[in-house]
């Protein structure tokens, strides 16, 4: 496949922590022969007998695990996605794919099993992997915790300084109406008036049962009218 290449593996100098020979890949289903899996810190490789490989960025890699599921595949394995499109394609279906990845959500996916040919081997594959994969963390994991709004100072604010937001009683609130907001209050206030007369002032008598509906229809239009004074100042 074109994406393989010859380079030199990871040493000591970046650190190596598994050496794993034997170990067969596959990509997205497709083998692609049988070398050796250097697992380091700065990078996962692999590499057959000619020299030909390639190299996985951890900041790429979004999950590894070791898989045995023989359903899933016939063989236990170490398994990794990558975020990536990685592989040889032939232009068609280059073209095909680029109509179809049009929408911006859509994100590429490869999968990589690495089949040792000794299985004992994936516990510590797996374990030098979680190690390497910690050394670089993603940084949009990093920033998610970050508070972009305004911190309330209270040592700063008891001493005077800083802008201490202003709250107003009921009354002093009226007392800061616009001469706008003062014409709109006196009209709600007639509109309350006209409502509450003309629905318990019946031929000028008014029962106990009544008085009791009044008081609480009082209420409870006193309370939305204050909304609606709140609003005016």
């Amino acid at each position: 496949m074109s994406f393989l290449k010859s380079f030199l593996p990871p040493g000591s100098s970046e650190g190596l922590r598994q050496q794993q020979p034997d170990t067969e890949a596959v990509l997205n289903g497709k083998g692609l022969g049988t070398g050796t899996l250097y697992i380091a810190e700065s990078r996962l490789s692999w590499l057959d007998g000619s020299g030909l490989g390639f190299s996985l960025e951890y900041p790429t890699i979004s999950l590894h695990a070791v898989s045995r599921d023989l359903n899933a595949y016939p063989r236990e394995h170490l398994y990794v996605m990558v975020n990536a499109k990685i592989g040889e394609e032939s232009k068609e279906s280059v073209a095909d794919e680029e109509e179809e990845d049009s929408d911006d959500d859509v994100e590429p996916i490869a999968e990589f099993r690495f089949v040792p040919s000794d299985k004992s081997a994936l516990e510590a594959m797996f374990t030098a992997m979680c190690e390497c994969q910690a050394l670089h963390p993603d940084p949009e994991d990093e920033d998610s915790d970050d508070y972009d709004g305004e911190e309330y100072d209270v040592e700063a604010h008891e001493q005077g300084q800083g802008d201490i937001p202003t709250f107003y009683t009921y009354e002093e609130g009226l007392s800061h109406l616009t001469a706008e907001g003062q014409a709109t209050l006196e009209r709600l206030e007639g509109m309350l008036s006209q409502s509450v007369g003309s629905q318990y002032n019946m031929a000028g008598v008014r029962t106990e049962e009544s008085i009791r509906d009044y008081e609480d229809y009082s209420e409870n239009t006193n309370h939305s009218i204050n909304k609606d004074y709140e609003k005016l100042i």
